[in-house]
């Protein structure tokens, strides 16, 4: 039993750790990670993707590349493909894959974010939960559940053979 039960404590704390290096250990590597929230990508990026950015140089960027752009002054990012390069405005034109018209106002130099390098579909899913209560909470009581998965075992194996030894001594004075 103790052994099926290391076993799947196991399991279960490896694929935290693997979700951990696909959610946040990137950064450490240079690349920032976005959700997908809508279809304009598709098929190239779904709805529910994770996408990897790396910063790149703007003037490595050609047409026919998708870029990662902060949309307006809210913050909203996007992600869509270079249709055309105004070099000397300094001013990117996209379009969105499943878009039928470019977009309407073009993209300075200075907001774009990065190249996507490759995506991991569906995990923008898991990501978004994370990041929003309640998933949160639960996503912290589930590690601290993992925690005790992995120490409850050898706790309790440790307390058992400590109440056989104290038992045996108190057996041995007596008689």
């Amino acid at each position: 039993m103790k052994k099926a039960w290391n076993i799947v404590s196991s399991i279960l704390v490896g694929i935290v750790v693997l979700l951990a290096v696909f959610l946040m250990g990137s950064r450490l590597v240079g690349y920032q990670v976005f959700n997908v929230i809508s279809g304009s990508m598709e098929p190239e990026y779904s709805v529910g993707d994770l996408i990897y950015v790396k910063k790149v140089n703007t003037k490595d960027i050609k047409v026919g590349m998708p870029i990662t752009f902060v949309l307006n002054e809210d913050l909203v990012v996007a992600t869509h493909r270079v249709i055309e390069i105004d070099a000397e405005n300094q001013h990117f034109y996209t379009k969105g894959d499943a878009n039928e018209i470019a977009d309407n106002d073009p993209v300075h130099f200075n907001n774009v974010i990065g190249v996507p390098q490759f995506s991991i579909p569906l995990l923008g899913y898991v990501s978004d939960f994370i990041q929003n209560p309640p998933g949160t909470y639960i996503t912290v009581g589930v590690g601290a559940v993992l925690i005790l998965l992995v120490f409850l075992p050898d706790f309790i194996g440790k307390r058992k053979k400590e109440e056989e030894n104290t038992g045996e001594t108190t057996k041995l004075e007596t008689e």
